[in-house]
């Protein structure tokens, strides 16, 4: 009986729990809220959630950011230039948490000094290479300092792109500034590199004091991007004002109280450590191009200077010159140079040392004043300066004259005459490296500058005997046979056909007509000139027929040699008359493309010749397919070096063949790496 009881009871307060319990559920609005939202959260988000800060908008992914999320953040003004190109407005924000740019139109804000604290709002946009805010609406509500203690990343860092945009600190010497009325550039050494650092100009400031000096600078880390292939290809900061700048070794308060250092001591192991600040050399001037480049002789050697200053110079002159030495081609030169007289005696003009080609070649004479006896083959006519080629002994050299230099004197250079050529030797090295990893320096040609049409000497004319005259003669002599005057044509004919035959021979490829090997590298050498002269850029086009080896295999050599033909014709087609196309050997062509303003060019140029050479050959009866793998590597006027430029435009050439042929692949730091 008790236990019947018990279990009645038991059922009563089991009942009764469960009435309180529902009761509670529903009369409770926080409990059923939790309720719902547990059971909503199942449901897809019908709306995008508003990002807060910098690192959440620009961490997103550039699928994520097309999807224009919202975005609502505060934070300081580190950069702002209403006018930094014709259609280019730049601003960054930076907020606890990083940085980012803002897309903002022109004309929106006349002045955001840095340092302003704004309210901002706007969507998420992939951007031309990291996500940005863009469509702003912007708030100024305060002023704030510049962030404080940004990170110091190295310039490899810098160059993998994942500081983009963000506040940085890089410490280094600048070896040059630029000024326009808007801006600044400054051109920093680091200990890993270089890199420039853009700023707005202020009004009364003194910029050029800081050349020599070691800075601390400040700024948004700002990439150089292919805007059709979202891809980084450089890096420079954007600094606010001199404010950001940290001088931490003052420059010397006179570059030329500096001790002298003979040139043959330059990049010798104890000097090293007085390199990375301009050092002081003085001789004798032996050529100067204004505004470009100056040569003087010191004792047994002599050294080349780039140079801004204008100030003209006498032959002969002794000055003083304080630059940033580095190793080019077969000796030392001095970059961002400035100089001045070192007295007011007379000119000694330093005399020209009598060498031949094997002379020339070992180096021995670099940036010395030579002189030199050649052959005059032809005229480099795409060239803007005076290029005369010329061969001596088994040798060919190239001899040039600036743009504007030249005279009526010219005229005089016949094709075929023996010239006496005076200017300074620059030898070109090729860099090979042995199995066992060790690399060397081979010299590979060399090239002449002269100083005016006075350095060039007519020691022997072509001979008389030309076709010309052979008419006149032959004319006056047997005026009444026809036999003899049409052995006159013929001769005529022979001895042009004799002087073209040795002009193509000395610069073009027997099977194709190409310029050759050497003439490539001689006119790739002229072309560095001229572009750091201009101050312009340049490309390379690399490219091979993709599995040639199998077409010799499968239908012999002699189809091999029409396909090379039928190539060669089509990329000449394909590219301007100023460039020059090479066959290199083999397969492998090149194509030098001059006077570059933009990289999209030469991008352009290699996309014709892809889509020019992946038409069928014609073969006997049939159609032969083929297609070509290219690799584009474009150079700014601060960063040619032959060398390089080959370097790189090979690996492009290899990154184009690895993604499956008939394609071009633009080079990169990331494809170097690979």
């Amino acid at each position: 009986m008790k236990s019947r009881r018990q279990h009645f009871l038991h059922r009563k307060i089991h009942g009764l729990t469960v009435l309180l319990l529902g009761t509670f559920f529903l009369a409770s609005p926080w409990l059923a809220g939790a309720a719902v939202k547990a059971e909503s959260a199942k449901e897809p988000p019908t709306q995008l959630r508003t990002l807060t800060t910098t690192r959440e908008a620009h961490s997103l992914s550039s699928k994520e950011a097309a999807r224009v999320y919202p975005i609502h953040l505060r934070g300081v003004v580190t950069y702002y230039d209403p006018k930094e190109g014709p259609k280019r407005t730049v601003l960054f924000v930076h907020d606890a948490t990083g940085s980012i740019f803002v897309e903002l139109a022109q004309g929106l804000f006349e002045s955001l000094p840095a340092g302003s604290l704004i309210d901002l709002r706007g969507v998420s946009n992939p951007g031309e290479f990291a996500p940005i805010v863009a469509q702003p609406q912007i708030k100024v509500i305060g002023y704030s300092s510049l962030p404080a203690d940004p990170d110091r990343p190295s310039l490899a860092h810098l160059m993998s792109g994942a500081e983009d945009g963000q506040w940085v600190e890089v410490e280094g010497v600048v070896h040059s500034v630029v000024e326009d009325d808007r801006h600044v550039s400054l051109q920093l050494t680091l200990a890993d590199g270089s890199i420039t650092a853009f700023m707005m100009k202020e009004a009364g400031a003194k910029y050029s004091g800081l050349v020599d000096a070691k800075i601390r600078i400040r700024g948004n880390a700002s990439p150089l991007f292919d805007i059709s292939r979202r891809q980084m290809i450089g890096v420079r900061l954007h600094c606010p004002n001199l404010s950001t700048v940290t001088i931490v070794e003052p420059p010397p308060a006179d570059p030329f109280n500096l001790s002298t250092i003979p040139v043959y001591l330059l990049l010798q192991w104890d000097v090293v450590p007085l390199l990375a600040h301009r050092v002081h050399v003085q001789g004798r001037v032996s050529l100067q191009w204004p505004g470009s480049l100056v040569c003087l002789r010191d004792a047994p050697q002599g050294i080349c200077a780039q140079t801004d200053q204008g100030t003209r110079l006498r032959n002969g002159e002794l000055i003083d010159i304080a630059g940033f030495a580095s190793a080019e081609g077969g000796g030392p030169v001095l970059t961002d140079a400035v100089f001045r007289s070192a007295g007011s005696g007379l000119a000694a003009p330093v005399p020209a040392v009598p060498v031949v080609a094997e002379q020339a070649l070992t180096g021995k004479y670099e940036s010395q004043l030579i002189q030199i006896d050649g052959q005059l083959v032809s005229r480099d006519l795409a060239s803007a300066d005076t290029t005369l080629l010329l061969t001596s002994g088994k040798s060919i050299f190239t001899a040039i004259l600036p743009q504007g230099l030249g005279g009526p004197q010219a005229d005089a250079w016949k094709n075929g005459s023996v010239l006496r050529i005076t200017g300074i030797c620059r030898v070109q090295l090729d860099a090979q490296r042995s199995r066992l990893g060790i690399g060397t320096a081979v010299p590979r040609t060399f090239r002449v500058l002269m100083r005016s049409p006075a350095d060039v000497v007519v020691v022997q004319k072509p001979s008389w005997w030309t076709p010309v005259h052979a008419v006149m003669v032959l004319t006056l002599a047997l005026t009444g046979t026809l036999l003899v005057l049409g052995w006159v044509v013929v001769l005529r004919k022979r001895i042009r056909e004799s002087e073209e035959r040795f002009r193509h021979m000395a610069q073009h490829d027997a099977l194709t007509g190409l310029a050759t090997r050497l003439v490539l590298q001689d006119r790739l050498s002229v072309a560095l000139e001229a572009a750091k002269r201009h101050r312009n850029g340049l490309a390379l086009l690399m490219l091979d027929i993709d599995k040639f080896k199998l077409i010799n295999d499968t239908f012999g050599h002699h189809a091999g040699d029409e396909v090379l033909r039928v190539t060669a014709e089509r990329i000449v087609q394909a590219v301007r008359k100023t460039d020059t196309v090479a066959r290199m050997g083999g397969d492998e062509f090149v194509v030098l493309l001059t006077d570059l303003t933009d990289q999209r060019a030469a991008e352009n140029i290699a996309a014709k010749v892809v889509a020019a050479l992946a038409v069928p050959v014609p073969l006997a009866d049939s159609k032969l397919p083929v297609s070509v793998s290219v690799g584009v590597c474009s150079a700014s006027a601060g960063e040619l070096d032959a060398d390089v430029l080959l370097r790189n435009v090979d690996a492009a050439l290899y990154r184009a063949k690895a993604k499956g042929r008939n394609c071009f692949e633009v080079y990169t730091p990331e494809i170097a790496e690979v």
